[in-house]
């Protein structure tokens, strides 16, 4: 086989093969078996039609298009890997000429990762953030632990922000109900942001056993977007109680007897934290460092593919959540505009990123041990909250592994761009990240990778 390349541009490419006909011998074979199990000739058992017999009834053209159908992807892969390649899109094939018994050519157009080399990035300037742990910190944690063991206690008094309700809610249309639009007993917390506009503004000053009537646009159901009389029925107010920060609440919270004691130990969580986000910052910005010194043409179909994803995937959020688009906007205090404008920027760094860092897992020679696999699928498996071996069976089912593979790899490039870089902090104290790792892990002489990726 004989391959020839032509740039069409930086990142597509036209690739002109030739091959032997003797090479196609396998699938020439292998599709008279195909037509001989499809086709019916009497006298002859399904699959047992001759050669001889199948070309003089359905001609040697049906047997040559099934042998290209099966050679040609085959051929298409081998030749990108003998002239190193590296495709981002589906090929456009055509068979260009058929020399039965001597010689099929075909051409593929495909876009492709540009060529570009990667710049020393050795000593790249990073600046991040201080990882000293302030008593303010401490006091923000203590505080979101406090949340977390507050009570409710019923009030005699109107609602405020800040307390919580109990409440029945209908809706209806010119008077008409709506009965998908109706919900008994609704615990809610007055001041929350509901997508149901209008509805905070109508709680405060209600107490229990009051009723009021307001107008708003619906946000999910048969009538979204519609104009509607929502009308809400008090049955209780409620207050956040906090409990008092002293030694009878780190017994509560904790596992510690006195308040000393845990204030202790959030503040070496919370330093463990810092040193953790100092660790990802530092191989954030020194990939971003990295990639704004190259210039990279970008595929338009993979750039394309990567947008059409990311609006797929929102698609998807917004239906899951059961809301008219315009409510769903609104809780995230966004638009779409706003929205798709993010994506198409994100998906030009993404791709961008990818190309980079898969040069460098290349040049670095970095691969994944079975190890590695493993703690990826378990961590992933975590932030789903489904079992590691239901997510690893998935990912072997839906040919996912590899792309968890690349993944990792990644990441693992992205460790060796931010170790090679001269990290300071906004204090102007340099950042040692080998004492980093060994402060996260001891027991593991500071291996970066048993940091948390990014």
């Amino acid at each position: 086989m004989k391959t020839a390349v032509e740039e069409l541009s930086p990142t597509r490419v036209k690739l002109t093969v030739e091959v032997p006909f003797e090479e196609l011998e396998p699938s020439l074979q292998a599709a008279y078996k195909k037509v001989a199990q499809q086709v019916r000739v009497p006298g002859f058992r399904p699959g047992k039609v001759p050669a001889r017999i199948i070309e003089q009834r359905f001609g040697r053209a049906v047997v040559l298009e099934e042998t290209l159908n099966d050679a040609l992807p085959k051929l298409y892969g081998q030749a990108v890997d003998e002239i190193d390649l590296f495709p981002v899109s589906q090929p456009d094939i055509e068979v260009t000429r058929i020399d039965d018994g001597a010689q099929v050519e075909f051409t593929a157009e495909v876009d492709i990762r540009p060529a570009f080399d990667v710049p020393d990035y050795n000593g790249t300037e990073i600046v991040v953030d201080p990882s000293e742990v302030s008593d303010a910190d401490i006091d923000a944690q203590l505080e979101g632990l406090r949340q977390r063991f507050a009570t409710l206690t019923g009030v005699d008094r109107p609602a405020a922000r800040g307390d919580y309700v109990v409440m029945d809610l209908r809706a209806e249309i010119d008077g008409r109900n709506l009965e998908e639009q109706q919900a008994a007993d609704v615990s809610y917390e007055v001041g929350a942001g509901s997508v149901l506009q209008g509805l905070d503004e109508a709680l405060e000053g209600l107490g229990a056993g009051e009723e009021k009537t307001f107008s708003t646009t619906l946000v999910g159901g048969e009538n979204a977007g519609e104009e509607a009389d929502v009308i809400i029925n008090i049955k209780s107010v409620k207050e956040k109680v906090l409990p008092e920060l002293d030694d009878e609440f780190a017994q509560l919270a904790s596992e510690f007897d006195t308040l000393e004691e845990l204030r202790a130990s959030v503040r070496e969580q919370a330093r463990r934290n810092k040193l953790i986000e100092q660790v990802v910052q530092v191989r954030e910005k020194a990939v971003e460092a990295l990639l704004d010194s190259i210039d990279i043409p970008l595929p338009e179909s993979a750039l394309k593919a990567e947008l059409d994803a990311r609006k797929h995937n929102l698609e998807h959020q917004i239906q899951e959540s059961g809301l008219s688009k315009e409510a769903y906007f609104r809780l995230y205090q966004t638009t779409e505009e706003e929205r798709f404008a993010e994506f198409e920027a994100n998906s030009a760094i993404a791709l961008k990123s990818g190309f980079v860092l898969d040069k460098i897992v290349k040049a670095e020679e970095i691969g994944v041990s079975e190890q590695e696999l493993t703690q990826f699928v378990v961590r992933r498996a975590q932030q789903l909250g489904v079992a590691p071996n239901t997510l690893a069976q998935h990912l072997a089912d839906n040919d996912q592994l590899t792309l968890a593979m690349m993944e990792i790899v990644r990441e693992k490039a992205k460790t060796v761009v931010g170790d090679a870089a001269k990290v300071t902090d906004t204090d102007g104290n340099e950042v040692d990240l080998k004492a980093i790792y060994a402060e996260l892990n001891p027991e593991q002489d500071g291996s970066p990778e048993t940091v948390p990726a990014s």
